[in-house]
């Protein structure tokens, strides 16, 4: 079957490394499958004109508006897999709800992350229940072995000649909805009372008028770095050296890297959202703050406490290999898409 595939690429937030994930797993079944960015395409016109004149045989949008919206009324059946910020955030929107009640009913089946996200969406359009599959995120992890941890860490200007160094990782795109200034005022306070702690902010620059405002609070925040953006197994041979992993985000569907620090034996600190507290038991997989002050102390206490930091590490490991697993993600997706025969 010849597929193509729909995602917001050019932002290279989740939904990009999910679908190159998917894409991976399809082929992998003898599919031939297309990835293409919805940010290239303006209507459902310019998509209805691509399946024909490429020959597609169906479809698959990830985010149910981003991408959804551009199959409306397609010639080709298709299946819709939930972004996070489409059931989060867009269903507050009266026009945009709309636009993807409409897509979900043309849709032969939907996928949401978690439970949660599926009882959104179902509490919404109801009739569409049957229809949305459960299938949390896989994860693989593939840290480079030459990744160079001090160079890495002088690039970023921390200093490595003042003995231990405990650098905290906010790994996101640099975007509103991520909010990496959060914590960098409280964390700098603390880096002041301690200078071996860092925070680094590290991801693409997804919204550059946004990122130029984080570079300028930054630049008058000791402790706090804006780092150079890495490849993905370099990247993760990072996380793999770091304190911890930490996200601030005011929403999520389902974090990759938290997933990814769990499974790399990081101790993951997130915000108390619903996405995150999805996949995080308080003090049992991770810790969850719901005030930068909080971050803090919850941080303290982990640095203090290595019995804690390997007990929730080992309790998070254990959980992404029971429910994130990669092969069982592929096993989804290859028999879903045959409903789009």
């Amino acid at each position: 079957m010849r597929l193509l595939l729909l995602a917001c690429l050019r932002a290279r937030t989740g939904n990009a490394t999910t679908a190159a994930r998917i894409q991976n797993h399809l082929q992998a079944a003898g599919h031939s499958c297309v990835l293409k960015d919805a940010f290239l395409y303006e209507s459902a016109a310019e998509i209805a004109n691509l399946t024909c004149t490429e020959e597609f045989d169906a479809a698959l949008a990830i985010h149910l508006y981003k991408g959804g919206r551009l199959l409306q009324g397609s010639r080709i059946p298709f299946g819709i897999i939930f972004g996070g910020t489409d059931v989060n955030e867009d269903l507050k929107c009266q026009e945009k709800r709309q636009v993807m009640g409409a897509v979900l009913q043309e849709a032969r089946f939907a996928v949401a992350f978690t439970v949660e996200m599926k009882e959104l969406a179902a509490a919404e359009w109801p009739d569409a229940r049957k229809k949305i599959h459960v299938q949390s995120q896989g994860i693989k992890t593939t840290p480079s072995e030459t990744f160079d941890w001090y160079r890495f860490l002088q690039n970023a200007d921390i200093p490595t000649d003042t003995g231990s160094v405990h650098l905290f990782l906010l790994v996101c795109g640099l975007r509103r909805v991520k909010d990496p200034l959060y914590l960098v005022e409280v964390f700098s306070e603390w880096h002041r009372k301690d200078p071996s702690v860092h925070l680094g902010i590290i991801g693409p620059a997804v919204d550059p008028l946004f990122t130029r405002e984080v570079k300028e609070r930054v630049k008058r925040a000791p402790g706090v770095h804006v780092l150079q953006e890495l490849p993905q197994e370099e990247l993760h041979a990072a996380l793999r050296a770091c304190c911890a992993l930490v996200n601030t985000s005011t929403s999520e569907g389902m974090s990759a890297a938290i997933l990814e620090a769990m499974d790399l034996d990081i101790p993951v600190l997130a915000r108390n959202i619903p996405g995150n507290a999805a996949i995080i038991q308080h003090k049992e997989t991770g810790l969850l703050f719901s005030s930068p002050q909080e971050f803090v102390a919850l941080s303290k206490s982990l640095m203090n406490d290595p019995i804690l930091e390997k007990e929730i590490t080992a309790r998070a490991k254990a959980y992404v290999r029971k429910h994130h697993s990669w092969e069982g993600e592929r096993r989804t997706y290859q028999n879903l898409v045959l409903r789009l025969q």
